[in-house]
């Protein structure tokens, strides 16, 4: 038909010319993109989430968070990156400088109390789980009164960081989150946000998930004085030898199961619900008997030199195995005798052999009675943890990208992680949304079911079956980790 009203008017005497021809494009604006995550944000009520009234600073924090989305710069780079998308007409913010930016996180940093309620109300209720754990972002520069130096976790030797600390419900998505001075240890941080949660979000029952080095014995003896506190976290290596050397811990009981539970008077009123993974252990196993090769390789050419007189003095030749050992993180493992002109070495075999028994193993404990929660769901609980860590990780580095920070003023510090958590809010809902389309477990269902200690699982198994090429992707991906 197209081709025939063609040829009436070439007879006709019309003149046909190409559609394009006819118009001249002198800009384009990006979209596609930018309404992906207009559409997650209009789906989640973002807007009034920030603020029940418009305003030209709630479109300006849902502009930025759009932009930290899905290109994280600095304030003044955003105002020129996304002068190339649609960003800047959607909000109405197109005259916007970066010190109106700085304005708008500022209103921001007042409004923080108000919209972390709101997303308690969302996501957090009495009686459910909730999520705690501490990471850090090195600063650029030396002015900023929260940075210092501390537990560097990005392995940014000799910067300066600020801590932060991230709440979430049980599945990860993030409700609160606190700034700390960069060198405040993770258990110092813990019963403020306990404070938070009971007088600020009216939470009067709660189960406070958080690693072994979070929630340590101290805060344990301090939460069992608040009522309804429970708890689930892990020990400590040395607790675990202490149980297995008293006996109290009977190994030969994995050899028929994965997982039991026992009490302790060391623990008065907890549960101990010890677990073992033997595909952990021989993964373990291995690491520590590459490392101890690899050291045992150099402390040979340390002897030969010595032999050979080429490092000579006590001094000498203990800070070169001391880099050594401490490059493979094996001194534990190794007695050395160093001489003036002699040196010798060997492997402490009973302390491998007793580390070794251990590989695999991790003890839960909990508060929680029978009633609250089964031995299965609880190891599943504390496993769920993976969910913060994976979200410091899209924070930090593969989404987000909190870090390197130049905010010198503690005032602005604090909104811009606030600002990064919103839009890991928002960033969390889309990758639900798009499970079917990743390397992600799409059967959540099947995780309240299977073996709770098993490391292999059937999202495992589909990738390898898929052929080499696919399993390697999948072992870089997050799902593959955290499944």
């Amino acid at each position: 038909m197209d081709k025939v009203k063609a040829i009436r008017q070439i007879l006709k005497g019309d003149k046909l010319v190409p559609a394009a021809d006819l118009f001249e494009i002198t800009s384009s604006a990006h979209h596609g993109h930018v309404q992906a995550v207009l559409t997650a944000m209009k789906q989640l009520g973002f807007e009034n989430l920030i603020a029940s009234r418009p305003s030209r600073e709630r479109d300006l924090i849902a502009a930025m968070v759009t932009a930290r989305i899905l290109e994280p710069e600095s304030k003044l780079a955003t105002t020129r990156w996304w002068k190339n998308t649609t960003i800047p007409d959607v909000f109405k913010v197109s005259d916007a400088d970066e010190v109106e930016l700085y304005a708008a996180i500022d209103w921001l940093l007042e409004r923080q109390g108000v919209i972390e309620k709101k997303l308690s109300e969302r996501h957090l209720k009495d009686g459910g789980m909730v999520l705690y754990d501490l990471s850090s972002s090195y600063f650029e520069g030396k002015c900023c009164p929260l940075a210092a130096l501390g537990h560097n976790r990005d392995g940014k030797k000799g910067k300066l960081q600020v801590n932060y600390g991230l709440l979430t419900d049980s599945r990860g998505v993030p409700v609160a989150v606190s700034v700390f001075e960069g060198n405040s240890a993770d258990p110092t941080t813990l019963l403020p946000q306990v404070e938070t949660m009971l007088e600020t979000f009216g939470i009067s029952e709660m189960v406070l998930l958080g690693d072994r080095g979070m929630i340590s014995q101290k805060h344990i003896e301090e939460l069992k004085g608040q009522a309804g506190i429970n708890w689930i976290t892990a020990l400590k290596s040395d607790a675990i030898i202490k149980l297995v050397s008293g006996e109290s811990l009977q190994l030969g009981l994995f050899d028929e199961r994965n997982l039991f539970e026992f009490t302790h008077p060391d623990y008065p009123g907890e549960r101990l619900i010890a677990c073992k993974n033997p595909d952990l252990a021989k993964l373990r196993a291995h690491k520590r008997q590459s490392l101890l090769d690899a050291t045992v390789k150099e402390l040979n050419k340390i002897r030969s030199m010595v032999e050979k007189g080429r490092i000579k003095g006590k001094d000498k030749i203990g800070v070169r195995t001391g880099k050594v050992v401490n490059k493979y993180k094996m001194a534990k493992h190794i007695e050395l005798d160093i001489q003036d002109n002699a040196f010798t070495w060997r492997i402490k075999e009973e302390k491998v052999n007793v580390e070794q028994a251990l590989d695999g193993i991790c003890i839960i404990r909990t508060s929680l009675t029978h009633e609250q929660i089964n031995s299965e769901d609880a190891v599943r609980s504390y496993k769920n943890l993976s969910q913060v860590e994976q979200a410091f990780r899209s924070l930090k580095s593969i989404d987000l990208e909190v870090s390197p920070t130049y905010h010198r003023l503690e005032g602005r510090f604090k909104p811009h992680i606030f600002l990064c958590m919103l839009a890991y809010y928002v960033k969390w809902h889309m990758m639900q949304a798009l499970r079917p389309l990743i390397f992600a477990d799409e059967d959540q269902e099947v995780k309240l079911t299977r073996d709770p200690v098993a490391r292999q699982n059937a999202l495992k198994l589909r990738w390898k079956r898929s052929g080499p090429r696919c399993w390697r992707m999948a072992r870089k991906s997050t799902a593959f980790k955290h499944c």
